[in-house]
């Protein structure tokens, strides 16, 4: 998804000459293709984040369109006043990509987290934040990105996850895609949740549950019509997310259910990370594991909400 993303840009940059990439501190080897083709246009800073988004400001207001990348948590935490202050209250085009949103970054520990990320930045004016399921709709999504005014914040999972997405769904920024129309239950997930969502499908059928997955790979702006639409038509709603539960995806939909629909809103269960900091080291699937994030932790969840079996 990573290489995908970062290809992206080299793509539209060769058919946009307002479009450039600005780096902190990448591995070697990092779009040197992009470097050799067009080197006015390609930018490497160094660890110097908050600098690197004045730098990106300064530049959409000249008429170019920035994509910055670097690690999920620094490109968060670390310049999150020059984001908001720069990008959001001028409303400028600038592109944030974030590695290894979630715990991709387990092994390092609680400094490179970025399970805070969502919940930080959908709360700032004028931020659309987005998080793709795979590789292929990192594609379509860098496609739509060129077009968007505003700035934009996007998650980047590991990379290697199956191709679950179905192209000839197509996509638009801000509308969700129905990867499976559900009967009793419904997922709700966003970014590569919605791979663990689809094994946790699996699983209730086998216990007679025929449940569905709605994707929303843009979590803000949110897709309320598809909230609205599906909602309803379920028995029980599950949101999971690689993030705290706090203030992020799930938040999000149970924010919109509280205020449109709230005879609906017990219908969900939220599912993400605890309100603590990681003990735990290991790889990215051994934290999931540990915070029961998994298809029959998700599974057992939904069967619970549809009181299948004990609670």
């Amino acid at each position: 998804m990573r290489k995908t993303s970062l290809q992206g840009v080299f793509e539209l940059a060769k058919k946009d000459d307002r479009v450039v990439f600005i780096g902190s501190d990448l591995g070697p080897g990092v779009l040197d293709e992009f470097k050799s083709e067009i080197p006015d246009r390609f930018f490497m800073e160094g660890i110097s984040e908050q600098y690197v988004i004045g730098m990106a400001a300064g530049m959409a207001m000249d008429g170019f369109i920035p994509y910055v990348n670097t690690i999920a948590s620094f490109i968060t935490r670390r310049c999150y006043e020059q984001v908001a202050l720069d990008l959001c209250l001028h409303d400028l085009p600038v592109r944030l990509i974030g590695n290894g949103g979630g715990v991709v970054y387990a092994p390092l520990g609680p400094t490179h987290l970025a399970v805070e990320d969502i919940a930080i930045f959908r709360v700032l004016p004028n931020m659309a934040v987005v998080a793709p399921c795979d590789a292929d709709e990192m594609s379509r999504l860098m496609d739509a990105s060129l077009d968007w005014t505003h700035p934009m914040y996007i998650r980047l999972a590991k990379g290697g996850e199956r191709v679950i997405s179905d192209g000839s769904k197509g996509f638009q920024i801000g509308k969700a895609i129905m990867l499976k129309e559900p009967g009793q239950a419904l997922f709700v997930t966003t970014g590569v949740m919605a791979q663990v969502a689809l094994q946790a499908l699996d699983i209730l059928e086998k216990a007679g549950v025929h449940g569905g997955l709605l994707h929303m790979h843009t979590i803000k702006p949110l897709d309320e019509e598809a909230l609205a639409e599906w909602i309803p038509k379920v028995e029980a709603v599950v949101t999971v997310e690689e993030h705290t539960r706090i203030g992020g995806f799930g938040s999000a939909v149970l924010e919109y259910c509280s205020d449109a629909m709230p005879e609906e809103a017990g219908k969900i269960v939220r599912i993400g990370f605890p309100d603590r900091f990681a003990e735990k080291y290991g790889s990215q699937n051994d934290i999931l594991d540990y915070w029961g994030i998994t298809p029959e932790g998700l599974a057992e969840v939904m069967l619970k909400k549809l009181k299948k079996i004990d609670q």
